[in-house]
């Protein structure tokens, strides 16, 4: 049995805790968080016990952790986490910084421990499927990977003041998206973004629209669209166009009925969020964990995937804010 800590009782960290409670031979522990009420609630719920970080941490029975707390926590709890030899699962981005990220990665492989990074994308079972035919050449060579990502809408002004920027917040998944897709490095970045959903957006020096182009060492060319405010739900969707044909990865609706009337023919909206479109995805990416924890399976999102997924959100804020190419 590996007991767990859990850092976090947001929404994302109860996402975990359920998926926690679902996986054979884990024990969720310990909860943490800075708010006791949902700490509390949380642990509850499971049989957990609230702590705080020394304590959860110094246990030696607790074998893994998993980090769900706010971004600017991420890096210190990873920090320490490794100098305790536990194992770790942290959502992205390992931090907003590149110096801290790196330091983090480094921590990591002197320690020896394993450290997953949350991009759930590359477990869902569509993504996974057009991952796994592009590698049976069913398409040939790919080429040109594009990426819609859009949110039905945008977060409020005081987390996107401190998110560090849409590039690091949300388009992150889609860095991730385009290395792991393209199954290459990326040598050079053009991005631009606007505010067109809402002005305060602005004000708090961010943006909520974006495209952005990345051009890889083989030639290989990604462009991703990115909006905070989709009107009919959440919009994810991919093409792979290679030398033998092209790979569609479509949204996913609540239901597949499609209903034919005299006027029109129609289907659902795409599922609404995040939490809904993803929900497998998160599911299979703890299941995941506990393959790498209690079995040694070689990861599949390691702390030096979340290092270059970061690079590349970095490089496209200073493309955008620098007006000009960023080459790698």
């Amino acid at each position: 049995m590996t007991a767990v800590a859990l850092f976090g009782a947001g929404r994302i960290g109860k996402i975990h805790a359920a998926n926690l409670a679902a996986q054979p031979g884990a024990h969720l522990k310990y909860v943490v968080d800075t708010h006791q009420p949902s700490a509390q609630e949380l642990a509850a719920q499971y049989g957990a016990r609230v702590s705080d970080i020394d304590s959860a941490l110094a246990d030696p029975e607790v074998g893994a952790v998993v980090i769900a707390s706010s971004t600017d926590t991420h890096a210190d709890l990873i920090l320490r986490a490794a100098a305790h030899g536990k194992a770790i699962f942290c959502e992205k981005p390992v931090d907003l910084t590149l110096e801290r990220a790196r330091q983090c990665a480094a921590a990591v492989k002197e320690a020896g421990v394993a450290c997953l990074i949350g991009f759930q994308r590359r477990y869902d079972p569509t993504f996974a499927a057009v991952k796994a035919r592009i590698e049976a050449g069913e398409i040939g060579q790919p080429e040109v990977l594009v990426v819609t990502s859009r949110d039905p809408g945008a977060p409020p002004v005081d987390y996107i003041k401190r998110s560090g920027g849409i590039f690091k917040d949300m388009l992150i998944h889609d860095f991730d998206i385009c290395r792991w897709i393209l199954a290459d490095e990326a040598i050079s970045v053009q991005a631009t973004a606007s505010v067109l959903t809402d002005p305060a957006i602005g004000e708090a020096g961010d943006a909520d629209t974006t495209a952005v182009t990345i051009r890889t060492r083989s030639g290989r060319l990604c462009q991703i669209n990115t909006s905070r405010r989709a009107a009919y739900g959440y919009d994810q969707r991919f093409e792979v166009l290679g030398s033998l044909g092209m790979l569609q990865a479509g949204n996913h609706r609540p239901t597949e009925v499609t209903a034919y009337g005299g006027q029109q023919v129609s289907t659902d909206l795409p599922e609404h969020f995040f939490l809904e479109r993803y929900r497998a995805a998160y599911a299979l990416e703890m299941a995941h964990f506990f393959d790498v924890v209690q079995h040694g399976v070689t990861p599949r999102t390691t702390v030096e995937d979340g290092v270059k997924a970061l690079e590349l959100a970095d490089a496209a804020t200073r493309s955008w804010q620098e007006n000009r190419l960023i080459s790698l």
